[in-house]
C-alpha cells in the first residue's frame, strides 16, 4: 500500500492525535538491558544508541535525561518520499515557539513536542489541517 505524496491531501488528512504519556530520550551504551518491547525508536550513533522510551520505563531503568515531551501522531498514511509535510509541519510549530523532534515511520510521521506545549502544538496542527489550502499557498 503506497502513502499519500501529494502535500494538501497530507495536510487535509494528517489528524494529529496526541498519545498518552509522557516519552524521554536517552543514549546508552548498552541496549541489552532494555525491553525491546519498551523502546518507541532506537537509533545507533557514533555516541551510543539513542532510544526513545516511555519516562516512567526510562525511571525504572535509571536512565539519563534532561527532555520530557509528548507524543503525537500524525494519522495519515505519508509515504516516505512525500514533499513538504515535515518542513510545513516544522514552520508552523516553530512560529509557535514550539520546538519538535520528528520521526518517520514507514505509515505515520510521529513528532515529540516538550510536555508543556502538548496540548498547544495538537491545536496548531489542528487549526493547520482544517485551514488548508491549496498546494502553492501552502509553503
Amino acid at each position: 500500500m503506497a502513502g499519500e505524496t501529494d502535500l494538501a491531501l497530507l495536510i487535509k488528512g494528517m489528524t494529529p492525535i496526541l498519545n498518552k504519556g509522557d516519552y524521554i530520550f536517552a543514549t546508552v551504551k548498552d541496549i541489552s538491558a532494555i525491553d525491546r518491547n519498551d523502546t518507541i525508536c532506537e537509533f545507533n550513533e557514533e555516541e551510543g544508541v539513542s532510544v526513545i522510551i516511555e519516562k516512567r520505563k526510562a525511571d525504572e531503568l535509571r536512565l539519563d535525561y534532561t527532555f520530557i515531551s509528548t507524543w503525537i501522531t500524525l494519522k495519515i498514511h505519508s509515504s516516505l518520499d512525500a514533499i513538504g509535510l515535515i518542513a510545513l509541519v516544522s514552520k508552523v510549530l516553530a512560529k509557535n515557539h514550539i520546538s519538535c523532534n520528528v520521526i518517520a515511520g514507514y505509515y505515520h510521521d510521529h513528532i515529540f513536542v516538550a510536555k508543556k506545549d502538548a496540548i498547544r502544538a495538537i491545536n496548531v496542527l489542528t487549526d493547520l489541517s482544517n485551514n488548508h489550502k491549496q498546494d502553492e499557498k501552502i509553503m
